[in-house]
């Protein structure tokens, strides 16, 4: 067995020094900004599997993101539709808006893939993996090319995660009534 194969199944089956440790990475994780750019990455299996190498140009945000549902603003002006309800359904997962947020705060890379760390009662906290584009190494490394012309992909929808959300990932009979989501689908057919 390689390397890898040892880091993923410590991961995967956790013992208890490793979730010691675990907590108390979380414990000074809460403390550091939302988004924080790091050396290395925290799983270096999983990292590489999604394209990570450690070369110029490519780096690793951890993100972190509150837990729970999300809220529509209040009305300022105007009286409020009977219907109002304040809970807001955003059709994306956590690790989108990870990798959407990373994305903002680094307006010149783009986001290559991401995966979860850690979570605990209130948060959530992924590594981004992004790509400056516009480094020439980037540019003259064929595996990283076609992210080169790839603009805005965590906006639109063209990451791992991303995609899952969308109901992309899956083939087969019945299937097609996933794409490109559930309600748009219905809506299609029905209205």
């Amino acid at each position: 067995m390689g390397l890898y194969k040892y880091i993923r199944e410590t991961w995967n089956a956790p013992s208890d020094s490793l979730n010691d440790i675990t907590k108390e990475r979380t414990i000074l994780w809460r403390k550091e900004p939302a988004t924080v750019r790091i050396k290395f990455p925290t799983r270096l299996d999983r990292a590489r599997s999604l394209g990570y190498r450690a070369k110029q140009g490519i780096f690793i945000v951890r993100q972190r993101i509150t837990r729970g549902g999300h809220r529509k603003p209040l009305p300022m002006a105007g009286r409020r539709p009977k219907k109002w309800t304040t809970r807001k359904s955003l059709m994306m997962n956590y690790q989108t808006i990870a990798e959407q947020r990373a994305s903002r705060f680094y307006p010149n890379c783009e986001v290559l893939n991401s995966y979860e760390v850690a979570k605990d009662g209130k948060h959530y906290w992924y590594e981004v993996i992004l790509v400056d584009v516009s480094h020439p190494s980037v540019q003259a490394d064929p595996e990283y090319s076609k992210i080169v012309n790839q603009r805005g992909r965590a906006f639109r929808g063209l990451t791992s995660s991303a995609r899952k959300s969308r109901g992309l990932l899956g083939k087969g009979k019945g299937y097609e009534k996933m794409r490109p989501s559930k309600y748009a689908n219905r809506k299609r057919r029905f209205y």
